[in-house]
């Protein structure tokens, strides 16, 4: 028996290590096979992806070439499938029984007469090189009772021991999983948005000759042409790249009507007519609907990205996260823009996806945070600066205590701030500075009823953890978390404090999450978090409003706290960075609408895509609507590229 010949051959293999993939080539002489094309192909791959899927695998030629490093190959021929998965594992010992095969007539049909299923997977593997080596014209065909059919080939050389070709396709396999499934099946099993999917369906038939589909005994019928172009709109929707061959066939252009067709002259081995090898290939390509990329269930991002201090800063997108990130994976951009930064944690995510992040906002409190987790890579606070921030000392000023006094915190609380904010400013190094600020300010916050500073006293108190803890030890645990965010992401990631409107720095993406105008309610983010403000900046440079009760300061101007300064604001943001990928948070109950925001951005863009997420703000303006009070929205992803 074949098994028993192969135990005296010697096993003196490559290691697979060693082998040098680059020029792998397939290890099967395939109908259809797209060695051919790969040039073509290539140039219509994306710059970026996320997995590679190829459901009608074939002999795998462009696969074999471009050696993903996320791949799924699938097929629904079982003996395909079965040799890829033995080549991968245990080349070696499919090459020891080809070794023992002989090259003729009788022994190929004796081979092709084997039981299948009475084989073990590794000579079956061996079966399938051999027959497709031997055959007439390299041609797998089955009869429909799925049994290889095809006659013998009588080539003097097919050679079916190619060792190093096997080891290399062993090696260029490794990395991929392999499946027995049809294309249907793996698609909804397998793809997502950003992956990059290459379908080599069975072709058409360019005349009434032709009928060449039994790859596999079920065939591949017109009909299913039909259902394999459905399937090519429902993934460009879901936000994939899809390039798929066929035959010239006037079909294909009424299928594919609505996306790119190429036509590439090329040459037919399986003919046994010289003179009818020539032919002509289709390449479709249908690109990624940007606006149906979201994928919130499936799409994941950094893990680094859960230690960002929780915040309930007004606006914050941290529940947003995995939808922006989605909404721009499809895109290649190294740097990142973000306008307005507001919490921070956008230009975190950016961060963590190794972007260089320029985290711009008006308010000082948020530059304190993007220099403290965005710019930072390595600074924080040891236990010896705690210890200093909450060293007792006799130059505090009591700002905070004498202004401020009855009205948010109580004597003792006011007299903590005051003592932190004194001695903050005898760390010798700025980001440690920040550091200290931040928690401050988060401590503040957490000590707030609501987290805001429009009202006085403490009627909001609800007696949550938050409000019981004392105000050291809110400050610790912030200053624990904050360290524990700091990270590198080798990029010069920069923190800046200016107005948006007048900044001038070039970036390939910018992201813009400005105040929303709404003539329902107001937009003003220092009437809320004035006290936290001027804590971040002294309470200098700002205009005191003494006779208010909340002993506020006077807004910043904005142009987002009209109708009119929100369109041309956004006209003029557009405008300056058109050649930039453009992002925009927006929300459905604010002005622009969705419909004008689309109208001004394509003023500047050929594409603009938008998505809507349903979204609920947790901030309302009155106590009693703060659960309710229409705050169940749509929040917008305009994308403009």
């Amino acid at each position: 028996m074949i098994i028993e010949q192969t135990q005296n051959i010697a096993d003196n293999f490559q290691t697979i290590d060693n082998i040098d993939t680059k020029s792998t080539k397939p290890i099967l002489k395939w109908a259809g096979g797209k060695t051919q094309l790969i040039q073509e192909l290539l140039k219509r791959f994306p710059e970026n992806f996320n997995n590679y899927i190829e459901p009608f695998i074939g002999g795998g030629a462009l696969f074999f070439h471009t050696q993903p490093s996320k791949s799924i190959i699938a097929d629904i021929n079982p003996e395909l499938i079965n040799l890829y998965t033995v080549i991968r594992d245990s080349p070696k010992d499919v090459i020891k029984i080809l070794k023992s095969f002989d090259n003729n007539e009788d022994f190929f049909y004796e081979i092709r007469n084997w039981k299948r299923e009475e084989l073990s997977n590794t000579l079956q593997a061996a079966r399938t090189l051999f027959l497709n080596k031997t055959c007439f014209n390299g041609l797998y065909r089955v009869n429909k009772k799925g049994e290889f059919n095809t006659p013998y080939g009588n080539y003097k050389n097919p050679n079916f021991v190619n060792e190093q070709g096997l080891l290399q396709a062993s090696k260029a396999l490794k990395n991929a999983k392999i499946v027995n499934l049809n294309y249907k099946e793996t698609l909804e099993k397998y793809a997502q948005s950003g992956d990059l999917i290459f379908l080599d369906p069975p072709y058409l038939p360019i005349n009434n000759n032709e009928d060449f589909k039994r790859y596999t005994k079920e065939g591949f019928t017109e009909g299913d042409h039909f259902e394999l172009a459905d399937y090519v709109k429902k993934l460009s929707n879901m936000g994939c790249h899809v390039i798929l061959t066929n035959s010239n066939s006037p079909l294909v252009y009424d299928l594919y009507s609505n996306f790119d067709i190429s036509v590439i002259k090329t040459k037919r081995f399986i003919n046994s007519d010289a003179n009818k090898r020539i032919g002509e290939d289709v390449i479709v390509c249908a690109p990624p609907k940007v606006g149906f990329r979201i994928n919130s269930q499936n799409n994941t991002i950094p893990e680094q990205n859960s230690l960002f201090p929780q915040t309930r800063y007004m606006g914050s997108k941290q529940s947003l996260l995995k939808q922006i990130s989605s909404a721009t994976s499809s895109f290649a951009f190294d740097s990142v823009l973000d306008l307005f930064s507001g919490s921070g944690v956008v230009s975190y995510l950016f961060k963590t996806l190794g972007k260089k992040v320029i985290s711009n906002d008006y308010m000082t409190m948020n530059s304190k945070i993007a220099s403290a987790l965005i710019t930072n890579s390595k600074t924080i606070l040891s236990d010896k600066d705690i210890e200093l921030l909450l060293r007792k000392s006799d130059d505090v000023d009591y700002f905070v205590s004498k202004t401020f006094k009855g009205i948010y915190y109580s004597d003792s609380d006011n007299e903590f701030i005051d003592l932190v904010r004194s001695n903050i400013s005898k760390l010798r190094n700025e980001t440690k500075r920040d550091i200290a600020m931040c928690a401050l300010i988060k401590s503040c916050v957490k000590k707030r009823p609501r987290g805001i500073f429009t009202y006085t006293g403490l009627r909001y108190d609800d007696g949550r953890k938050d409000l019981k803890m004392s105000f050291e030890e809110q400050f610790r645990i912030a200053v624990g978390t904050l360290n524990n965010a700091v990270f590198d992401n080798g990029k010069d990631c920069k923190a800046l404090n200016q107005d948006s409107m007048e900044i001038k720095v070039k970036a390939d993406l910018v992201y813009i999450d400005p105040p929303y105008y709404s003539p329902t309610s107001d937009n003003e983010y220092v009437r809320r978090y004035h006290f936290v403000e001027g804590l971040a900046r002294n309470w200098e440079n700002v205009e005191m409003q003494w006779e208010t009760k909340t002993k506020k300061f006077k807004n910043y101007p904005t142009p987002f706290s009209t109708k009119i300064g929100a369109y041309e604001a956004f006209d003029k943001l557009f405008k300056r960075y058109r050649d930039s990928i453009l992002v925009v948070s927006y929300s459905s109950n604010s002005f622009p609408t969705k419909d004008e925001m689309v109208g001004l951005m394509s003023k500047y863009k050929d594409n603009v895509d938008v998505i809507a997420i349903d979204y609920r703000y947790s901030f309302g303006n009155q106590g009693h609507k703060v659960d309710d009070n229409k705050n169940q929205v749509q929040e917008y992803i305009f994308i403009g590229y």
